[in-house]
């Protein structure tokens, strides 16, 4: 069986995954907001991220990603279950930098060409975990299988967004959805091809809105 890329994403309100586990995360661009997901973990969260990272699963990262848990998760015991699996599990990270990958069990994937044949062969599922500069990639090359968003109840205003500049538009299907305790929404959704367009509209357009349409295409 071929593998599957699933992406699994803390995003707020306003779609910002900067930084949602610790205040020194990510601050790039000054983001101050760093650990905004402790305060709303409880169980169906917990629930949730077991789920995303059941074995048999390996790891795929952008490289500032890759720096940060490879900073952070081989410095932690066995006994933690998260620690323990990334331990084991291959991390596959997608740069073009030539940076040294000194964490066990790491490989460089040098180009989305070089993912794609990654992801026709056999193996495990692939996890991405925070990641934001890869979703806009793979959703153009149509090699994002699942997207699990747990969104917590906030705005941050600014930091990375899931879905960045150079994003396709592209709709999904939602698989699962349930909610937390704390407020937290999870949903799961399957990449469901291009984005449909209609209108509500019930009679033809008056000669007002067809005016203001043509402002409008050269409005600032």
């Amino acid at each position: 069986m071929t593998r599957q890329i699933i992406g699994g994403a803390f995003v707020s309100l306003d779609g910002v995954i900067q930084a949602p586990g610790a205040p020194h995360e990510d601050e790039t661009g000054g983001f101050a907001q760093g650990g905004w997901l402790v305060a709303h973990a409880d169980a169906a969260l917990g629930n949730q991220i077991e789920t995303i990272f059941a074995p048999p699963f390996d790891l795929l990262l952008g490289r500032k990603t890759y720096e940060i848990f490879a900073a952070h998760w081989p410095y932690y015991p066995d006994d933690d279950p998260i620690a323990a699996a990334f331990r084991r599990c291959r991390k596959y990270v997608l740069t073009t930098s030539d940076m040294a990958l000194e964490w066990e069990g790491s490989e460089r994937l040098a180009d989305l060409d070089a993912l794609a044949q990654l992801r026709a062969g056999e193996g495990p599922k692939l996890v991405i975990q925070g990641s934001a500069s890869l979703y806009p990639q793979l959703l153009q090359r149509g090699l994002l299988d699942r997207l699990v968003t747990m969104t917590a109840p906030l705005v941050l205003g600014t930091g990375k967004r899931l879905f960045g500049d150079g994003t396709p538009a592209r709709a999904f299907r939602l698989i699962e959805h349930r909610t937390g305790a704390s407020g937290m929404a999870m949903a799961t959704y399957e990449p469901a091809g291009p984005v449909e367009t209609g209108s509500f509209a019930t009679q033809a357009p008056s000669d007002a809105e067809l005016a203001r349409r043509e402002r409008w295409k050269t409005a600032g």
